[in-house]
């Protein structure tokens, strides 16, 4: 019997161990594939996404895990953490590690992921290019450590950018009761999520929460003042006093393998359909890997990414490719919920395009959607969470919108009954979690098979365990799961399907803001 084919993985962020978990999942007992997986942090595998969370006190580092403490260790999985690849031998398909011993591989895959955007700004750094003291590029667990450290009551905390993860990481500070000020160099914050009249309510909203906006600025230099305290100089000659600079202004790709080995690199390590780079030999997935001209810096198209290759390696769909990922940006920071999907700016002679705007900015609320040929191609939806799952489900499945379109801003027919999609009328193929890519189907699946509560439902699909948006929408599946197909006595769900005359209630249920269940078996 031939040996199993050797993966190695260089990586063990949220790309490089979804890929060692699908191949585990289709290949169980490392008959075909042998996975071996490289981590350069000192930590088993956690969410990113959850970071924010961490620093406003509401998860511990624990419940960032991704699996349960030795998981690797009790599935036979090869898994060095804080250990990282130094090189790449191609022509030997050797790979150099940190400690200086070597390791072959069959095929290699580079999920490096990303890191964190400095501003060339005079003492940002120290010498080698690092963050200077007082100054953390929020990214990891330890730049967590360093914040937690740094804030509470009184301390004054400068964040650099207005983008996702610099409103989380704010807000994260502010909860901690620092005094906080973001600094956009942009006319409003997100704007490559929203336009200006949503940017302009999302600002008035982060006001009103106890920031201080600084838009239009950017970070010139950080230094020390006559009274020795830490003060950032802005664009416009203002200084702003910072006891801590949270620096949120966007990511690069981690390329400097790929570049050392010769491999085609644009601004990121250059795939195709099946993710293979320039070498038939390497792979790259997540936030390194740039396929079809596109850079993805979210958590789903990396696990969509790693289940194709995950097929490709195990022969369970050798001809699985991947052709990209429509993507939903979800903020989920505490009091301030936003979602963001597909085309928002129109050009105004733009004739097939239906724009529908609803701003109400005394209640932090903006809503625009976008339609085209009766389907729905963009959508920002601000403080309105109980309309994203609809919306959602009409941006994937390309299906006809409401002919009434305040539907889609309100989620109700103004004077008449509530027109919204809902789980009866829902195809099976429909994504409910986009993070995980878990379906309407796998989530009947699992309730058939015994998951009667949304926190079985999390472990058998893992659908919740990532950003957590779809929390309301898998607690409004499972209700009207409970009440079109309650489970008998013994325990058995009666057959499907749901009866026609089901009236289930209207999907999706609000939003109750609860984390999701932790951690996440096999």
């Amino acid at each position: 019997m031939s040996a199993p084919h050797r993966v190695v993985v260089v990586g063990n962020g949220l790309a490089g161990a979804r890929l060692q978990e699908e191949i585990h999942r289709r290949d169980a007992d490392a008959a075909r594939v042998q996975v071996v997986v490289y981590g350069d942090e000192n930590h088993a595998a956690y969410n990113r996404i959850l970071l924010s969370n961490v620093v406003a006190g509401h998860l511990t580092p624990r419940d960032t895990r991704i699996k349960p403490e030795n998981w690797c260790e009790r599935n036979g999985l090869e898994t060095h953490i804080g250990v990282a690849v130094t090189s790449i031998d191609r022509e030997r398909r050797t790979i150099t590690r940190s400690d200086g011993s070597t390791d072959t591989y069959d095929t290699l895959v580079l999920a490096t992921g990303s890191r964190s955007f400095l501003p060339p700004a005079p003492g940002m750094t120290d010498a080698d290019g690092h963050p200077a003291d007082g100054v953390v590029a929020f990214r990891t667990l330890a730049d967590c450590d360093a914040i937690t450290a740094a804030t509470g009551p009184g301390s004054r905390v400068v964040v650099i950018g207005a983008g996702l993860l610099g409103i989380e990481a704010a807000r994260g500070a502010l909860m901690r009761g620092s005094d906080v000020t973001i600094v956009h160099p942009r006319a409003y914050p997100m704007e490559k999520q929203m336009d200006a009249g949503g940017g302009a309510v999302l600002t008035r909203v982060l006001r009103e929460l106890g920031m201080d906006v600084a838009l239009g600025a950017r970070a010139e230099a950080l230094r020390t003042a006559p009274d020795g305290a830490r003060e950032l100089v802005l664009s416009d000659g203002s200084a702003l006093p910072a006891d801590l600079v949270v620096v949120a202004a966007g990511i690069r790709p981690n390329i400097d393998l790929a570049v050392a080995a010769g491999l085609d690199v644009d601004r990121a390590v250059v795939v195709d359909d099946d993710l293979r780079t320039s070498d038939p030999h390497i792979r790259a997935i997540g936030e390194c890997a740039q396929h079809r001209g596109e850079v993805y810096g979210l958590v789903q198209p990396a696990w969509e990414m790693a289940g194709v290759v995950a097929d490709q390696l195990c022969g369970s769909a050798s001809r699985a490719e991947y052709h990209g990922t429509a993507q939903i940006t979800r903020l989920k920071a505490h009091d301030v919920d936003l979602a963001s999907m597909g085309e928002i700016d129109v050009d105004p002679n733009d004739t097939e395009s239906e724009v529908l705007v609803m701003s109400d900015p005394t209640r932090g609320r903006y809503a625009k959607v976008v339609v085209r040929k009766d389907r729905l191609v963009g959508a920002v939806m601000l403080g309105n969470p109980e309309v994203v799952g609809t919306l959602s489900q009409y941006f994937d499945g390309g299906s006809l919108v409401p002919v009434d379109r305040m539907t889609l801003l309100l989620g109700h027919l103004v004077g008449g009954p509530t027109e919204s999609a809902n789980p009866s009328t829902m195809p099976d193929a429909a994504v409910i979690c986009r993070c995980n890519t878990v379906t309407k189907k796998h989530l009947v699946s699992a309730w058939r098979g015994g998951a009667h509560t949304p926190e079985a439902m999390a472990e058998k699909t893992r659908a919740t365990t990532g950003c957590g948006s779809c929390v309301g929408v898998v607690d409004g599946l499972c209700d009207w799961l409970h009440r079109a197909d309650p489970v008998p006595d013994n325990g058995r769900p009666p057959a499907f399907p749901v009866p026609d005359n089901d009236r289930p209630p209207a999907f999706p249920v609000p939003d109750n803001d609860r984390p999701p269940a932790f951690p996440v078996t096999a």
